[in-house]
């Protein structure tokens, strides 16, 4: 079992992306990807803030839709929580719901799928995959995108 921390910057994050919803979600991911006893977290935050962290974590003096911070650093054993029951930390999520819905609207997908592509895509990076771009043939991204179609578009078509 997996334990994860949805966090809204803003009360009127959570009618988009209602917790509940977002961590079914990102616990069918983590069953995908074989991943169990870890804990993280996924925050929205405002674009303000996101384009703050991008430039002091990247180096990208702009916004982005998605912030990942992975708790294992190549090599490195992952962080253990303590407690009743301990988690493998696996690090935090950051996504930023403006720049995403404007995303959505120039890719011409809807908010609901954009955000789902959002939350594997997070899970991938904190699972230690990782991109050089954002070209379709980037190995991440196309299994990114067959987690989506599996999880997610899939049970849209069957609605």
């Amino acid at each position: 079992m997996n334990s994860i921390l949805v966090d809204y910057a803003k009360p009127e994050y959570r009618k988009s992306a209602p917790a509940k919803e977002v961590s079914a979600f990102l616990k069918a991911v983590c069953s995908e990807e074989g991943i169990d006893g870890a804990e993280f977290s996924v925050t929205f935050i405002d674009e303000e803030e996101m384009h703050g962290l991008n430039r002091q974590y990247r180096g990208i003096d702009d916004s982005t839709d998605i912030l990942s911070f992975a708790a294992q650093d190549g090599n490195d054993e992952f962080a253990f929580i303590s407690g009743p029951r301990r988690f493998r930390n696996l690090g935090d999520i950051l996504i930023c719901p403006e720049i995403f819905a404007r995303n959505a609207e120039e890719f011409g997908v809807s908010f609901d799928e954009e955000l789902h592509r959002l939350l594997i895509h997070g899970v991938l990076h904190l699972n230690g995959m990782d991109h050089k771009s954002n070209d379709a043939s980037e190995p991440m991204l196309r299994h990114q995108e067959d987690i989506l179609i599996k999880l997610y578009l899939k049970s849209k078509k069957e609605d």
